[in-house]
């Protein structure tokens, strides 16, 4: 390319920098800087937290492990959690639900996990699932670091679309009255479709989907809109750290099979 070509695309590129600033620092933060990370460490990001909450974190104090991890993402690493701005939303609407048994696709490093736990009423029950093993590990060890045990959070290793037909033959999960979407936004409607399925969400059940805006997750919301089983409700949100990125959290009241 000559550089009389070149100059002529420059101010295209400056405008499209300018615009997308936020998504380029994002990408940055989240591809960029975390890969350099995870090669000189020989650890993962979550993996690098975990450490982070170890040394400054008070043990059986699970809000001020979520502070902790707050803290790391916004002035250390961008951890890609739920953050507290969509973790206020989340606990407000579990404390409101008061679900007997909650079931979250998408642990990840346990975030949103914690969230739920300690905005559960008494006697009740949170399953969690997370596919990938590494991942997973990290999980466990923030939940019992918080002081939640296996009766009141047990987490499930595997990926969702294999765990969901086997939730009431292998761990006893009969109904969920809360369902947390918070892993993959193009699994959401294959999950959901598989929870009706398998008869796991009783009337009136409550399901959240997290990152329906960004990265997106069309299909599911058309057909939570169109199918006539849900009234849909939408939280706009920004990303953590990001405000300027706008995400929000779908709330879908179940009607039943109809």
């Amino acid at each position: 390319m000559s550089p009389a070509i070149a100059l002529a695309f420059l101010p295209l590129v400056v405008t499209l920098l300018v615009r997308y600033r936020h998504y380029f620092r994002l990408l940055v933060r989240t591809v960029l800087l975390r890969s350099f990370r995870d090669c000189l460490s020989g650890l993962r990001i979550e993996e690098r937290a975990f450490s982070y909450v170890l040394t400054h974190a008070l043990p059986g104090d699970p809000g001020h492990i979520l502070t902790t991890l707050d803290h790391w993402s916004s002035h250390c690493e961008y951890l890609s959690h739920m953050g507290p701005a969509k973790g206020q939303i989340l606990m407000r609407l579990v404390e409101e639900k008061a679900p007997a048994c909650v079931l979250e696709l998408g642990t990840y490093c346990g975030y949103s996990t914690l969230l739920i736990a300690r905005a559960l009423p008494p006697g009740s029950r949170l399953l969690t699932v997370e596919r990938d093993t590494r991942t997973a590990a990290v999980a466990e060890k923030l939940i019992r670091l918080a002081g939640f045990d296996e009766c009141m959070v047990e987490l499930i290793v595997g990926s969702s679309e294999e765990v969901i037909p086997r939730l009431r033959s292998q761990h006893q999960l009969i109904r969920a009255d809360l369902v947390l979407l918070a892993h993959r936004p193009r699994c959401y409607l294959r999950d959901l479709q598989l929870l009706e399925g398998h008869a796991l969400l009783p009337a009136g059940a409550t399901v959240l989907a997290d990152h329906v805006l960004f990265p997106g997750a069309p299909r599911f919301l058309q057909y939570a809109k169109s199918c006539g089983r849900y009234r849909c409700r939408l939280h706009h949100t920004g990303l953590p750290d990001f405000p300027a990125i706008k995400d929000g959290i779908a709330q879908l009241t179940y009607s039943g099979p109809g």
